[in-house]
């Protein structure tokens, strides 16, 4: 089993306390790591989408909405959001603080540790393909259901400082056609140029980085 460098720990509480739209920018960067009896899978978080319920018709938690699917979001901030569209298990996670549902959505990682495991539970040999969609990443990272309200500060499911990019796109997100005006939000964010981002498009503006 591939072992993960010493210097690779769960970043703590405090980083998901954050306001939510500073943390999905905050994630870019950061390694992803779920540790299973397959062994270590890990990706760099490169594209995000901030969900800020109740006032955002694009969330789960809107109006406030309190389902047995939704309850995690209503938690503290650094837990994981996992749900099922389709098929496919998204990941998320947990932000806004307690009673305050917000979830930043994983969308797109770029492959670091346990690619050959990646490639066996994708059935996928192409890298770039890998994890370059929520669903995709999940799946190559053994990510599932199970994971639901699992604490990301601890694995086996947790996430770890990375490199920091150097600049930071953002636009609208994806597939949310039907929310109103909160369609055109701008609070997608990723990583400018990154090859393993899920959906190409043209950014509203871009924000450079310090190195």
């Amino acid at each position: 089993m591939e072992n993960l460098p010493k210097e690779i720990v769960p970043l703590p509480k405090e980083f998901y306390e954050q306001p939510t739209l500073e943390l999905a920018k905050a994630l870019l960067g950061c390694l992803l790591v779920k540790e299973t009896s397959q062994g270590i899978a890990a990706g760099y978080i490169v594209e995000t989408e901030a969900y800020i319920g109740p006032g955002d018709r694009a969330a789960h938690s809107y109006n406030n909405k309190r389902t047995a699917r939704t309850e995690v979001m209503f938690h503290r901030s650094g837990l994981a959001y996992t749900y099922l569209m389709h098929t496919h298990c998204l990941f998320n996670v947990v932000s806004g603080g307690e009673e305050k549902p917000e979830a930043v959505l994983v969308r797109a990682l770029e492959p670091q540790y346990g690619i050959d495991v990646m490639k066996t539970r994708r059935g996928v040999d192409v890298l770039k393909n890998l994890t370059n969609g929520p669903g995709k990443l999940t799946k190559a990272l053994g990510i599932n259901m199970e994971d639901y309200g699992r604490s990301l500060t601890l694995p086996p499911l947790f996430i770890a400082k990375g490199n920091n990019p150097e600049s930071i796109s953002v636009g609208k997100r994806i597939g949310i056609e039907n929310t109103g005006e909160a369609k055109d939000y701008p609070w997608r964010f990723w990583i400018t140029d990154n090859q393993f981002v899920s959906r190409h498009q043209k950014s509203e503006y871009v924000i450079q980085l310090n190195p």
